[in-house]
């Protein structure tokens, strides 16, 4: 464990989770928590985003002074890494476990990971900031490397398709997220800001000869329906097109089994070979 006051000579052990924190001597404001602290946080995050949290404004939509805050929490980087932490939350565990298959269970974590960074646009660039080894986190992330070691491949591929599923929901969420954000900052419905942003580069006479290859695919996209139905649809497309790479590669593997080759495993891409003579 390391002490708060470490964190700036031990970056890659920052964490709040690591950390010991020293109790303070007495007791804290009546009717705050740590729960109620983290509560306000992640609804201020939600409207404001991480530049717009602060101890000061926190404490006021507490009800508390600032000072009060720092009977729970060391820093401002405490709450936002205890508000990452219980978004994780809103992960519905048991529906994951409901699923019949893994390519059900698969499908159900990306839904609902996609799900926490459109509602809480603040989230992505925490997930690369923290360590993010929480307990809710975690709990999630056990259910998604289960998830894929169901699939059959082999413990060399987990990690590789763990993160093709995953950073591919992580970047489409955060996409989603950001442009739903700067529509409502522009005071603007995501089907008007999608039309007035397509038509701006599309009418543009320099622009427009840019695209002729590409106005098929527009058309396309946009008579499908909905911005959020394109969402939808793209999403779940993306989807089967990974979770259908995973099974072509577990059926490879079998294949090398069934013929009497060994899988690939080594470290560094090449086959280790048994045998005599290999």
């Amino acid at each position: 464990m390391v002490k708060a006051a470490d964190r700036a000579e031990n970056p890659a052990r920052s964490s709040v989770w690591l950390e010991e924190r020293t109790p303070r001597a007495g007791g804290g404001p009546a009717g705050l928590d740590r729960d109620r602290i983290v509560a306000a946080a992640i609804r201020m995050l939600d409207e404001e985003g991480l530049a717009g949290l602060s101890m000061r404004k926190l404490a006021t939509e507490l009800g508390v002074t600032a000072m009060s805050l720092y009977w729970y929490v060391d820093t401002k980087d405490d709450i936002v890494e205890f508000a990452l932490d219980a978004v994780y939350r809103e992960v519905d565990l048991g529906a994951v476990e409901a699923a019949e298959t893994w390519q059900d269970r698969i499908r159900v974590l990306a839904l609902v990971y996609r799900g926490m960074l459109v509602r809480h646009s603040w989230l992505s660039p925490c997930v690369g900031s923290y360590l993010n080894i929480g307990p809710n986190a975690l709990a999630v992330g056990y259910r998604i490397q289960q998830a894929v070691r169901d699939s059959g491949l082999p413990l060399h591929g987990v990690p590789g398709a763990m993160a093709a599923v995953f950073q591919f929901v992580y970047g489409y969420g955060t996409i989603e997220g950001q442009f739903g954000a700067r529509a409502a900052a522009a005071g603007m419905s995501q089907e008007d800001f999608y039309r007035e942003a397509l038509t701006a580069f599309r009418d543009d006479p320099d622009f427009s000869p840019k695209i002729e290859d590409m106005k098929d695919i527009l058309d396309e996209r946009a008579s499908h329906g909905s911005v959020s139905d394109i969402w939808e649809r793209d999403f779940a497309f993306a989807l089967d097109v990974l979770v259908s790479g995973i099974e072509a590669m577990v059926a490879r593997e079998r294949g090398r089994t069934a013929n009497g080759n060994e899988p690939e495993t080594g470290t560094n891409g090449e086959r280790e070979r048994t045998g005599d003579g290999d």
